[in-house]
């Protein structure tokens, strides 16, 4: 838990500036596309919500998880249809295939152990796994570069998952990876 340190960027997310630097949208639609008949989310590190809110806006089912319980009033207000909980990404306490759809929104840099947190997400993952992560570069915001993961090392931890590929889609300031489950 020491190494969560993270929680102040996540609650800036909601900055106007910081969501169109993000392309929420954007985000949202390439997670989705392809996945006909998703009806159910699971968003592990979900924050104050911000994505959590883009998801239940497109009819989603939503289900939130953070491993800070002082995020989770914040994300429960912003969504409220949402149910949010307590939990992190290395053990989810939800049954196998519980979730048409995982969404990991800059949080891999953060587990302490990344294969766990891939074995957990594609146990409970019905037909994807979408993660939001910062490339492995140096910029002027976000965790340090000791902190990112390159794309190898997370296509190689989620072929050891059990996923079946991965497709890297570089943003304006970030990547989404959509992990497909085998």
């Amino acid at each position: 838990m020491h190494e969560r340190r993270f929680a102040r960027e996540i609650e800036r997310l909601r900055d106007p500036e910081r969501v169109e630097r993000l392309e929420v949208e954007r985000v949202i639609q390439l997670s989705l596309e392809g996945l006909p008949g998703t009806h159910s989310l699971l968003d592990v590190g979900t924050g104050s919500g911000l994505f959590a809110e883009h998801f239940a806006a497109q009819g989603l089912q939503v289900t939130g998880l953070d491993a800070n319980p002082e995020m989770l009033p914040a994300a429960r207000e912003f969504v409220p249809g949402a149910v949010f909980q307590e939990g992190i990404a290395e053990q989810l306490p939800f049954e196998d295939g519980a979730f048409d759809l995982v969404f990991m929104g800059l949080l891999l840099h953060e587990t302490d152990d990344l294969p766990a947190a891939l074995r957990e997400a594609r146990r409970v993952a019905a037909q994807r796994l979408a993660v939001l992560e910062w490339p492995d570069q140096e910029q002027s915001f976000g965790p340090p570069r000791a902190h990112r993961l390159s794309y190898d090392k997370i296509h190689d931890a989620a072929l050891q998952a059990g996923f079946r590929s991965v497709e890297a889609v570089p943003l304006q300031s970030l990547v989404l990876y959509r992990i497909e489950v085998a």
